[in-house]
């Protein structure tokens, strides 16, 4: 996979990590319970740790990055059978034929997104 999008895939990941943290009560009081987790303390690690991702992409994938952050959705989606993951439309099949291997970091040309393959 190219580096590019395993940097993007692993800062999805704490993102959505540190959503579920802010927005859930419930988990927030099982981990402050059970686990004893400072909920605050662990949000700024996870921030830290996205800036530190973040700071190691090229600046044009930062910036495609930054605005779907800002827009809230996903910026990273699969591609299955054809289909971009993130708008539900076709890809054309040059696409497909560049990330199917997932060594190029591909956008989808109808919702911007940043594609990969499932089936690699």
């Amino acid at each position: 996979m190219h580096p590019q999008l395993e940097l993007l895939l692993q800062i999805q990941d704490l993102k959505s990590q540190r959503r579920e943290l802010l927005e859930s009560e419930t988990i927030r009081e099982v981990e402050e319970r059970e686990f004893h987790i400072d909920i605050d303390e662990a949000v700024r690690n996870l921030d830290t740790r996205i800036e530190e991702l973040t700071g190691e992409l090229p600046p044009p994938v930062r910036g495609r990055l930054e605005r779907f952050a800002r827009a809230g959705g996903r910026a990273v989606v699969p591609i299955i059978n054809g289909i971009c993951y993130g708008c539900f439309t076709a890809v054309p099949t040059a696409n497909l034929s560049t990330s199917g291997q997932n060594e190029f970091v591909s956008y989808c040309e109808h919702c911007g997104r940043f594609l990969y393959s499932a089936h690699s």
